[in-house]
């Protein structure tokens, strides 16, 4: 039997037409190995994706993006709702079906010679029941290791998803990297985030800001809560402490 996730998973490469699908597990192991291919394999710009620090720090990497990509894109981000006036009045909007026909053109075949991560994850931890359990592809090795850092990746997010058809997704590609390419498009009755031509970030780490601020904050309207994407932590011991 093929679940909702698989036949998704199925139909993005059949847009996107990548050489390879790699299904990501979270583990450390799969980490070190996710790195080594951004420092030997992976390039961006023709430099490798990571970069080690020096010997005195040999468990750190940077990347670097690329000179164009190198903050969110406000006026490129747009919330695709019907119906204009529920889109929220500090985004912009783009009905849906203009969106898509736009993003279809831009990510048809955008993966060649690329290998698709598939990457669960859960937005909380595994075992509340307030938690979310998402999934988001990409093309960036980068988006692959720092999805581990920032959500629960992995077995949890699979075993909760099952062969449930209620997940929100995420379709990212860095594609050609042209500014006059780039757009990142929230769908919210859709639950679908679909993200193109930048891999900074806020724009290509799709639990980040697309996810929890602004698909969340519709999800929360219906739902009766409120979405938080910052982490707010009440204090343990006096606040003084902190500031000695």
């Amino acid at each position: 039997m093929v679940t909702a996730l698989e036949k998704w998973v199925e139909e993005q490469a059949e847009l996107t037409q990548p050489d390879s699908i790699y299904w990501c597990d979270g583990s450390e192991e799969e980490a070190k190995r996710l790195i080594a291919i951004g420092i030997h394999k992976e390039k961006l710009n023709g430099e490798p994706v990571f970069r080690q620090m020096n010997d005195a720090w040999p468990n750190a990497f940077y990347h670097r993006s690329d000179p164009s990509d190198v903050a969110r894109t406000e006026h490129l981000t747009f919330v695709c709702h019907p119906n204009k006036d529920l889109a929220g009045s500090n985004n912009n909007w783009m009905e849906p079906s203009e969106a898509k026909a736009k993003l279809t053109e831009l990510t048809r075949g955008c993966m060649k010679g690329r290998t698709m991560y598939v990457i669960p994850y859960m937005m909380g931890h595994p075992d509340s029941p307030y938690s979310k359990a998402n999934v988001q592809v990409t093309d960036s090795v980068y988006v692959a290791v720092n999805m581990r850092i920032m959500t629960r990746m992995g077995k949890a997010a699979l075993e909760r998803i099952g062969t449930s058809d209620s997940f929100f997704r995420g379709l990212h590609s860095i594609g050609d990297l042209n500014p006059d390419h780039r757009f990142i498009m929230h769908f919210p009755e859709e639950g679908l985030v679909w993200s193109i031509g930048s891999g900074y970030g806020g724009n290509a780490l799709l639990g980040k800001k697309c996810f929890s601020l602004r698909m969340a904050s519709w999800q929360g309207k219906k739902e009766g809560w409120l979405a938080e994407h910052m982490l707010i932590i009440p204090p343990m011991v006096p606040f003084r402490r902190f500031l000695r």
